[in-house]
This record gives structure tokens, sequence and C-alpha cells, in this order.
């Protein structure tokens, strides 16, 4: 079971927001339903902008156990303490069906089909590594990108999020069907000129 979970904390406590990407890592490492998690930043307010959300984090976990009706996903530490600081919570959980490439080196979903037959809603994560060559030009661009995907048929909701400011950065977006998302990726002529800009490493 993937999980992606995003934090919004209130202003006043953004120093124990940046705090708690570093204090999370130890019980997610010694979590042992836990295999494989990521400690996320985020753009101002989700969107696609350099500028970024201090109020804003996410928390991305890959689950050796199946059960959605358990809320303490995270373990009882991340739980009360997202819990006392009066966190805003949006958790979505999500059934690998495809992919390619590795994270860090792993392959945290396993080994996963390259194409397949789902019908229905569909959520995407790409992430990649920008290359240092090509970072301004892949913000100069990523803002038409964003307004081209939101205004694509099919499109329903996308967040900005990401492991290292500017460099190693992801998207979150989720999709009425394969059909509007694919639409997008290769049929956009904007989102095909970044991927040609901006090839990752």
């Amino acid at each position: 079971m993937v999980t992606l979970t995003i934090t919004r904390y209130p202003k006043k406590y953004v120093f124990f927001a940046l705090l708690s990407m570093a204090l999370f890592r130890l019980p997610l490492f010694f979590n042992k339903k836990v295999s494989f998690f990521k400690l996320l930043g985020s753009g101002k307010d989700g969107q696609f902008v350099k500028t970024p959300d201090w109020q804003q984090w996410g928390i991305f976990t890959v689950s050796n156990t199946i059960d959605i009706d358990n809320v303490n996903v995270y373990g009882n530490f991340i739980n009360k303490w997202l819990h006392f600081f009066n966190c805003e919570t949006w958790t979505v959980f999500l059934e690998p069906i495809q992919g390619h490439g590795k994270w860090d080196g792993k392959e945290p979903f396993g080994v996963l089909q390259k194409q397949n037959d789902h019908v229905g809603r569909i959520a995407i994560l790409t992430r990649a590594t920008i290359n240092f060559s090509k970072i301004k030009a892949f913000w100069k661009d990523i803002e038409a990108v964003a307004t081209t995907m939101k205004s694509t048929a099919g499109f329903e909701m996308a967040l900005s999020i990401g492991e290292a400011p500017f460099i190693k950065q992801a998207t979150f977006s989720v999709w009425e069907n394969k059909e509007s998302m694919m639409n997008f990726v290769y049929k956009m002529h904007q989102h095909k000129e970044v991927i040609k800009k901006n090839k990752s490493r």
C-alpha cells in the first residue's frame, strides 16, 4: 500500500514543521511496516513555483500491509505530533499499477508493468533530478506547462512536491482517466518542449 499525506501547519508552528522533516525520519526508518519513505517539501500553496510553502509538507510511504481503515499509518509519534500542532492533513491511498525507473536506485513498488488497461480515475507521480545546467530553463517553462495541465479535459488536481528545492522535483496529479493523462503528456506541445529541454539524470 502506498500513501501520500499532505500536512499543513498553522503559521505560528512553521519552525516545528521544519523540525518534523528531521524528526520523522527516525520513526519511519524503524517502522517495520514501512519499506520505503520520503519526506517532501511543497511549492507555495502546492503550486508550481520556486517559492517554498513553509507550512505545507508531504509524507510518502510504501507499506508492507494493505489496510486503508488503519488511520495509524505512520506510527504513534507522527500521528500525535500532527494532532498536537493542529495540522490539517489530507491522505490518499494508492495502488501502484504501472511505472518505470528507479527512486534512489530502488524499485520501491516492486517490478511494475510498463503498460496496463486500467479504467477509471488515476493518479500520477512523476519525479526527476534536474541538471544544474537546465534549472533556469525548467523554471522558466514550468508555469506554462502547469497552466496547460489545469486546462486539459479530465484533469482533477495536482500538487508540486519535492525532495530538495529547485533540483529534485515531483508532481502528483489526479485525472478522470488514463486517456486524459496521456493526452496531456504526449500531445501538449509545451509539455513536450520541457521534456526535451530538461532531461533528468
